[in-house]
């Protein structure tokens, strides 16, 4: 009797053993389910930045915390290097890719994105006193751009253009792109409309925003191929928010006015 009363107990002990773990593990696939990672250049104002108080902030941040909560999942920001950005989605480092990303032809090879939130543009900022007026004005001069962004894409789109500039220099983020115009080390930078006169506003009278711009476009939040489900949440999150004015007014706190699409 005594055997088998320890032969029961030994079993009684390795099934809640057993219990224990798969309720672990259900745990953990619930944690994983209900959290979404965002990949992000977080020195890229006004969509996603850090503030005085090293905080991230901006409308991106805004708008994928709103998204997030509807969708009943905590949101959680990764700032990885931009230029890599597709293979950190595609490698499962983040969920998502939010962060004024251009929906290109390109980029549709390697990921989805959702319905379109907002319309952009490539602009050219030079310095204020700057002789250039035009795009032809570039030829033979030095331009910048941050490093895997669609400004790239833009120029180079623009063949004759990108062939006459005597160089085309890449940054890791639009800041010191701008810092260099500033110092005479470039003669222009092409940038995000958002985020250049956003830039720009901060230094009134420095710069100047030529007429001529190099393109429209519109940005999307993108996912993996393989992730449809999270794709189809997003999308009907997005247009939710844009229906009930919320989408409408974070970008009023962040730019004046709703520039969203």
């Amino acid at each position: 009797m005594k055997k088998i009363a320890a032969l029961l107990l030994i079993s009684s002990v390795a099934l809640f053993a057993a219990c224990g773990k798969k309720e672990a593990a259900s745990a953990a696939g619930a944690d994983t389910a209900t959290k979404i990672i965002v990949g992000l250049d977080d020195n890229f104002p006004p969509m996603g930045f850090r503030d005085n108080n090293n905080e991230l902030v901006g409308f991106d941040i805004d708008m994928a915390k709103e998204a997030s909560r509807r969708l009943g999942m905590t949101v959680e920001f990764k700032p990885i290097d931009w230029s890599a950005k597709e293979a950190e989605l595609n490698g499962k480092r983040v969920d998502v890719l939010w962060n004024g990303l251009t929906i290109t032809e390109e980029r549709k090879k390697n990921i989805s994105f959702t319905a379109p939130y907002m319309t952009n543009h490539q602009i050219v900022i030079v310095g204020a006193s700057s002789p250039v007026k035009a795009k032809a004005d570039l030829a033979g001069r030095i331009v910048g751009a941050q490093d895997g962004s669609s400004a790239v894409d833009a120029i180079k789109k623009e063949s004759q253009v990108a062939a006459s500039l005597k160089e085309l220099k890449t940054f890791g983020d639009n800041v010191t792109a701008l810092m260099d115009l500033s110092t005479g080390r470039l003669d222009a930078i092409v940038v995000d409309e958002v985020v250049g006169r956003y830039l720009i506003s901060k230094r009134a009278g420095e710069y100047k925003v030529l007429e001529e711009n190099f393109g429209t476009e519109e940005y999307g939040v993108g996912v993996r191929k393989d992730d449809a489900e999270l794709l189809g949440k997003l999308d009907k999150t997005l247009a939710s928010m844009k229906q009930d004015g919320t989408a409408a007014r974070i970008a009023t706190q962040w730019f004046g006015t709703d520039i969203t699409k």
